[in-house]
């Protein structure tokens, strides 16, 4: 029987960094100062928001898709449910952009200190960045999003993440259901 050593993860598991760790820890400080009622649910590794909902046993309606676009050549953050599909036709008629496109990893990669690309929380006021959601998340009374890393989630009321984002509210999804 071989023996275990602490320090060494059995063959395809995946630790958490110091790093992300440290965006975590950041993030549940920014909601702790603010009075914001939570729950942190750690997952297995997942990297799409249908994977990260399952893993996380969230409603895919509820569960937040982060995407960074480049409206007329600004970064924004778009949030919407997993459930559904950015319309980049819509966000640029309901924004009044001239260009609206999908930002690449490696444009705004280096945005989001401390966080895995594709596992930012939703809140664009954190990065210097305007915050737009869909309409279809504004009815739902919980949310959960990524906390940085692609292995733990924040569930937390809609009301509370509006308070601290102050997100736009627009049409920019459609569903795919």
């Amino acid at each position: 029987m071989a023996s275990w050593r602490a320090d060494i993860p059995p063959s395809g598991a995946r630790v958490e960094s110091p790093r992300e760790a440290v965006m975590v820890e950041q993030l549940k400080e920014f909601l702790d100062s603010r009075g914001v009622k939570y729950v942190s649910i750690k997952h297995s590794l997942a990297y799409t928001a249908q994977e990260v909902a399952a893993s996380a046993h969230v409603s895919g309606k509820e569960m937040v898709k982060t995407l960074v676009v480049k409206l007329d050549g600004k970064q924004a953050i778009v949030a919407l449910p997993a459930s559904e599909k950015v319309d980049l036709k819509q966000v640029r008629e309901t924004t009044g952009a001239k260009n609206a496109e999908l930002a690449t990893e490696q444009e705004f990669g280096s945005r989001f200190p401390g966080c895995d690309v594709g596992a930012m929380p939703p809140f664009g006021n954190l990065y210097g960045m305007d915050t737009y959601v869909t309409e279809s998340l504004t009815k739902d009374k919980e949310i959960a999003f990524n906390a940085g890393t692609h292995t733990e989630v924040i569930r937390m009321s809609y009301a509370a993440f509006e308070r601290l984002a102050a997100p736009k509210v627009i049409a920019l999804s459609k569903s795919v259901l």
